[in-house]
């Protein structure tokens, strides 16, 4: 199999694009408690393995590539493009950088940093006034932060999949579960019977939508 120069041993393309994103989003949550830290390390470590596998050393192709070169006999397997193995299963042709699902990656990762930004700002000033966090995007779901961390996850997943990150993302659902459900007990002996008003008309993760519309058509 020929092949061009390598996408891989690229490693100060590993620091560099695990720095800006950590950084990017410890800018905007900004942990301060040890709930906060396991939080955001669980989210830097998903980000750390997955530009390990994007240009450091690709594992899940080397451990898949007896099966992807007899599936895909012309796949150039030391190439960037081979990472993005949704499009080659999906036999998606052409750049996949432009790929439908790379482009839902984009968008998923775009609107997960700023829910995670807009959400940042919303709790900041509640905490100020010691008050209960119920603008902003807290208005929609209860826990928007967490929302925004799997969006950036998810879109992630998207465009460059690898067996260690896919392993990763429903273990740390779970775990962004569980760290919610604390925090509304929490919440629940600070703020009493306001919390529970406000858990009443306020999903923890999903927006409602039916609840939405069926305002606007009482209205």
């Amino acid at each position: 199999m020929n092949h061009g120069e390598t996408a891989y041993g690229l490693w100060s393309l590993v620091i560099l694009n695990s720095a800006i994103f950590i950084l990017f989003a410890f800018s905007f949550f900004k942990p301060a408690t040890a709930r906060d830290w396991r939080t955001f390390g669980a989210f830097a470590s998903f980000i750390v393995a997955l530009f390990v596998e994007m240009y450091g050393f690709p594992l899940t192709i080397y451990l898949l590539s007896g099966w992807l070169q007899t599936r895909f006999p012309n796949l150039d397997l030391l190439s960037h493009n081979a990472g993005h193995l949704w499009s080659t299963l999906l036999g998606e042709k052409g750049n996949p950088h432009f790929g439908v699902l790379h482009i839902a990656s984009y968008a998923l990762l775009g609107l997960g940093f700023y829910l995670l930004s807009i959400a940042w700002n919303a709790l900041y000033h509640s905490q100020r006034h010691h008050s209960l966090a119920t603008t902003g995007p807290y208005a929609h779901v209860r826990h928007p932060q967490y929302v925004a961390f799997v969006m950036i996850l998810l879109g992630f997943l998207l465009q460059w999949p690898t067996l260690l990150t896919l392993l990763m993302f429903p273990i740390l659902l779970v775990m962004y579960g569980r760290l919610a459900i604390t925090e509304e007990n929490e919440m629940r002996k600070k703020f009493g019977a306001m919390y529970e008003t406000y858990v009443q008309k306020t999903p923890r993760f999903i927006p409602s939508l039916v609840g939405k519309f069926g305002d606007q058509t009482r209205g």
